[in-house]
């Protein structure tokens, strides 16, 4: 079992991961106001301190903590620390330190602080909690608390003798507010100077800063306590789920795991922070493209070249296991050119949307290593990514077909490789589903990847679940729990081209692009048969209606799986270079 301590946002998101187990977990909080939706978590409420943690991880046999607490609530952060039990910490992202504000280490050394500066009027913004521990301030100094409406937050200003008429509520119990309500909450209450803690950006601290800063009123901020360096710590679902699969590796049905672009982001960031300081690091942190970040091991060797090793996940892919390095050298010039390592495949064909002659590190890898590049330094920098036994492997890939010669292809599009292909899968997609309903979607979209992800996102505004090739099951799925009002399939022309022709599994091991049907379509339309390498340069070379007839013809398809309901059919335009 997995217990998580949450009534925060991060323990929203530690519930979500964990509901696609499929298996029963614990969610405890504090309160009794956070009743977070969930299919398979089990909810308990109520404060338990270090002697009723013990026993309760005891009795239910916790194999693993999931911390997402308060960054404050230091008496819970103690008590799991003494615990013999793995601890995942779901951290928060913390901003830079604000030019001009006045950081303080605990409660003790604010009131100090305060007292030196004397504001007229202060404006606490440290919850309820704080009440009792700033007493010997706010008796003396006037001020005013901001708390949630709640019954447990009211009676703790009660008990501790905080005049009433001088609380202010939040309007929800979210309590992230815009930068102009803050401003406008500072104006009516008059104060020169804000108390917050360092709550991170989901804890609003970014827009309260930017408020006082504003209005120009002096901004206290209460540092963060500092948490045990052993504890295991994630920043986002995807780091969340590969550090649970390390600890506890029987609770999710699928492993998942990071890609080629991934472990050649980390070499490359490890090289060449030796090659910057003589330093052997044994794990850096990237970011992914969706900005979460997360941790890999690392291999240094006498020469500076640094290696990663790709997990295995659950992915039938062949290159699992692989060992992915880099070669950094640095430039004067500014310019960041990456070269063919051994392994690594060399363009030789248009339409990829690398340039003819570059090695075959895809568009997104070259963003993720440039970016983290260019967080090391701006000088220039010559960047030589290899694989260990690359070109053996290329051989069980297209990439041969695709004109790629010598080695694999460095890949990825959101950096994390997410199992497919097998009945778990299937598994894992229905359990997503499930959690897609316990949080209230009427409206839901399948994506086969990142890209087909990020444009239905942006268009519709949908929640998306990755079905990847598996259309036919995600539908299947979907229509049996009836209860989506309306679900979209996004997909790339080639998948979509794969459907029309009645492929309801749209992986190259079971199915092909049907180059008769898109000539019988294209005909259809009044247009010659064309002639391509890859589905993408369709866009460029048929009229619209084609592509409406493709989108007709899949859902055709797709009703033979989800016969009634709004379907809908979303093409997402990928113009070849």
């Amino acid at each position: 079992m997995i217990l998580i301590f949450g009534g925060t946002t991060e323990g929203r998101l530690a519930a979500e991961v964990c509901d696609l187990a499929g298996k029963p977990f614990w969610y405890s909080t504090k309160g009794q106001a956070d009743n977070v939706p969930m299919r398979h978590g089990i909810h308990l409420s109520g404060a338990m301190d270090g002697d009723a943690i013990r026993r309760f991880c005891d009795n239910e046999g916790v194999r693993c903590i999931v911390n997402a607490a308060h960054p404050f609530a230091m008496g819970l952060h103690n008590a799991v620390a003494g615990l013999d039990i793995p601890v995942v910490r779901l951290q928060r992202t913390f901003p830079p330190d604000v030019d001009g504000a006045t950081y303080c280490k605990d409660y003790e050394d604010a009131m100090r602080l305060l007292l030196a500066r004397k504001p007229k009027l202060l404006l606490c913004l440290c919850g309820a909690n704080s009440i009792e521990r700033l007493a010997p301030y706010w008796k003396e100094n006037p001020t005013v608390f901001r708390i949630l409406r709640r019954e447990e937050s009211i009676a703790l200003a009660r008990e501790s003798g905080f005049p009433m008429e001088r609380l202010l509520f939040y309007n929800d119990d979210l309590r992230l507010r815009q930068r102009e309500e803050e401003i406008q909450t500072m104006k009516e209450v008059g104060c020169d100077a804000v108390l917050t803690k360092e709550s991170g950006l989901s804890g609003g601290f970014q827009e309260k800063a930017e408020a006082a800063r504003h209005l120009g009123i002096q901004l206290f901020v209460i540092r963060r306590p500092q948490l045990p360096e052993h504890w295991t710590y994630a920043c986002g679902r995807h780091s969340l789920r590969l550090a649970i699969e390390r600890k506890v590796p029987d609770f999710f049905p699928l492993r998942t795991g990071l890609t080629t672009g991934s472990c050649a982001t980390a070499a490359t960031k490890a090289a060449l922070i030796h090659l910057m300081d003589g330093s052997q690091p044994e794990c850096v942190t990237i970011s992914l493209p969706d900005g979460e970040s997360v941790a890999l091991s690392v291999e240094m060797d006498a020469r500076g070249r640094a290696t990663v090793v790709k997990g295995y996940s659950d992915d039938p892919d062949v290159t699992r296991g692989c060992r992915v390095w880099a070669e950094v050298r640095l430039r004067d010039d500014g310019e960041i050119h990456f070269l063919q390592g051994e392994g690594v495949g060399l363009v030789t064909l248009p339409g990829l949307r690398i340039p003819v002659g570059e090695p075959a590190i895809n568009i997104v890898p070259r963003q993720m290593i440039m970016s983290e590049i260019r967080s090391l330094t701006n000088r220039g920098a010559d960047v030589t990514i290899g694989v260990e036994g690359g070109a053996e492997l290329a051989k069980r890939t297209f990439n041969p077909r695709l004109g790629v010669v010598g080695g694999i292809s460095i890949v990825g599009t959101s950096g994390i490789v997410n199992p497919l292909s097998n009945e778990a899968f299937i598994l894992s997609l229905r359990r997503e589903l499930e959690v897609a309903e316990a949080v209230g979607c009427k409206e839901i979209a399948f994506v086969s990847g990142k890209r087909s992800e990020d444009a239905v996102a942006r268009e519709l505004g949908l929640r998306c679940i990755h079905c990847v090739n598996l259309i036919g099951e995600a539908l299947k799925a979907a229509y049996s729990m009836g209860c989506f009002q309306r679900v979209v399939v996004g997909l790339m022309i080639g998948k979509a081209v794969k459907l029309a022709a009645g492929n309801l599994d749209t992986h190259s091991k079971s199915s092909s692009i049907d180059m008769d049907l898109v000539s019988r379509v294209a005909r259809e339309c009044g247009t010659e048969a064309p002639s391509v390498n890859f589905a993408r340069e369709l866009w460029q070379c048929m009229p619209p209606a084609f592509f409406e007839r493709i989108k007709e013809l899949c859902l055709r398809h797709c009703r033979s799986v989800y016969p009634s309901g709004e379907l809908e059919i979303m093409l997402v335009c990928e113009q070849a270079d």
